[in-house]
């Protein structure tokens, strides 16, 4: 699948991806904070942002979308950075393809599938619903989409993360951006991840530098997380933001910023 994207700078190549409900204008401060030194490409990962939709929704599928992104831009190697959902489809492409990788960053996101989706208080599939459930019949503004979440996600800061996918269609009429049908029925592999047990036999994931930054009050790096991430990628450094949840180029931009140009 062809995936839409915006480039700056100029210099070594340097991909980021974004997580679910999200895109690459989400990450537009951080990806102009690296283009001073790294020509830094945004990508909408399928069904997400200014990219196509498609019924199929599962890591294999957005690995290939990725290697056809970096085949259409003749990138042979590109420093790969990826966050929450983006951080699933960046290892399996290190899994399958590991001599495409200059360096992998994964933002608070372990590689093994999650059997418990709430991490943060409220479950994906509750705010799938949510998004499903918007009468845009009685929408004439973001206030409305917002009143209409707020029955059933309490958090402001999620409602808010979530409006940014709202746009006016051809027709004059807000929309979800997101194919949120198809991510939902899609909810199980977007939880899935590597197979653990594939590497418990000596097998490894290794050749390029990987750092994993996990955010303090986020659960989705455990510490017991850490001793499979290091099983996998023995070549991974760990480290932690504080004051972070899992959104952390939302959370701490700067810090964030500051540790990626430091690990690189």
């Amino acid at each position: 699948m062809k995936l839409f994207y915006r480039q700056l700078g100029s210099g070594p190549p340097l991909l980021i991806l974004h997580g679910l409900y999200g895109s690459s204008d989400n990450w537009l401060s951080i990806g102009k904070s690296l283009a001073e030194k790294f020509t830094v490409y945004l990508l909408d990962q399928r069904n997400h942002g200014q990219s196509l939709h498609s019924k199929t929704h599962d890591y294999p599928s957005m690995r290939d979308d990725l290697l056809t992104f970096m085949d259409s831009h003749e990138l042979q190697k590109a420093i790969i950075i990826g966050h929450s959902m983006g951080g699933k489809t960046a290892m399996f492409l290190a899994e399958s393809n590991p001599e495409r990788i200059e360096s992998l960053i994964i933002i608070d996101i372990a590689p093994t599938p999650y059997i418990s989706e709430d991490h943060s208080g409220i479950t994906h599939k509750t705010i799938m619903e949510a998004m499903i459930g918007v009468d845009f019949t009685r929408v004439s503004n973001r206030d409305d989409v917002d009143k209409q979440l707020a029955d059933t996600i309490q958090s402001p800061r999620i409602r808010s993360f979530l409006l940014k996918n709202i746009y006016h269609s051809a027709e004059n009429e807000f929309r979800w951006r997101l194919n949120v049908p198809a991510l939902y029925a899609n909810l199980e592999n977007i939880l899935g991840g590597l197979n653990p047990k594939k590497y418990s036999g000596g097998e490894e994931i290794a050749g390029f530098p990987v750092l994993f930054i996990r955010g303090l009050k986020s659960g989705y790096i455990t510490d017991d997380d850490i001793i499979v991430i290091n099983q996998i990628f023995p070549m991974a450094r760990v480290t932690t933001l504080p004051e972070a949840g899992h959104w952390l180029h939302v959370e701490q931009p700067s810090l964030l910023v500051k540790t990626i140009r430091y690990f690189l």
